[in-house]
């Protein structure tokens, strides 16, 4: 399924109020994220359309960066890839995730620079964890200089979040308000095109959930071909 919403054109020059970007813990994300947690943040059929999408927008033999990774990128196993970046929070996590070949820990919370050259990645996911950013405008910036022209993000989002770390506009919003907010990142955020907002969740998962966990998803283009 796919939303629409009213053109750029018609969007509020300052879409984000005063605190949106505030959580109700405000300790350092490291200190939040110093213990691993070798567990699955959505249930299976949720995975499964997230791997889907990774299917569908990832080609084979590219370089992927995988944005705010853990222990498991949910990359279809059939596939592979010439080369996948992992950067998140814990090390441990990201050690043991078998589909990274390379690495890297930081806070893009205290940091949103990435310290990647220009048009260096082929793709990127950010895989339920987008509503933690409290810097999301830069580090999609970022993104969109890290990606060659054309090369697909794929942001995907559930239902679940650690409810401390999450940002005020997430808990002020519904499913399709988490739609729009995450365009209106790309948008204030410049550098992107093709905006799709999706619904990828099993059978009736929005806007009324069912036994299985919601799956939406934002995927947009970088640059210009």
């Amino acid at each position: 399924m796919l939303f629409r919403f009213m053109p750029d054109s018609q969007l509020p020059e300052n879409p984000f109020p005063p605190g949106a970007f505030r959580r109700q813990d405000e300790a350092p994300d490291g200190d939040f994220y110093a213990f691993p947690r070798f567990v699955a943040h959505i249930d299976a059929p949720a995975i499964a359309a997230v791997t889907q999408l990774y299917r569908e927008y990832f080609r084979p033999d590219s370089n992927v960066l995988d944005l705010m990774s853990s222990w498991i990128s949910h990359l279809p196993t059939e596939i592979q890839y010439r080369r996948v970046v992992g950067l998140g929070l814990n090390a441990q996590e990201l050690a043991r995730n078998p589909r990274l070949d390379a690495w890297l820990v930081q806070d893009l919370n205290q940091n949103p620079a990435l310290p990647f050259a220009e048009a260096e990645f082929d793709g990127a996911a950010i895989c339920v964890s987008i509503d933690y950013l409290t810097q999301p405008v830069a580090v999609l910036r970022e993104l969109a200089r890290v990606l060659r022209p054309g090369a697909p993000l794929v942001i995907t989002f559930s239902n679940r979040c650690f409810p401390s770390k999450a940002i005020a506009a997430w808990h002020a919003l519904d499913e399709r308000g988490h739609l729009a907010l995450v365009r209106q990142f790309l948008l204030a955020a410049g550098g992107w095109r093709d905006i799709e907002l999706l619904d990828r969740g099993p059978a009736g998962s929005y806007p009324a959930p069912g036994r299985s966990d919601p799956l939406l998803a934002v995927v947009a283009r970088a640059g210009v071909l």
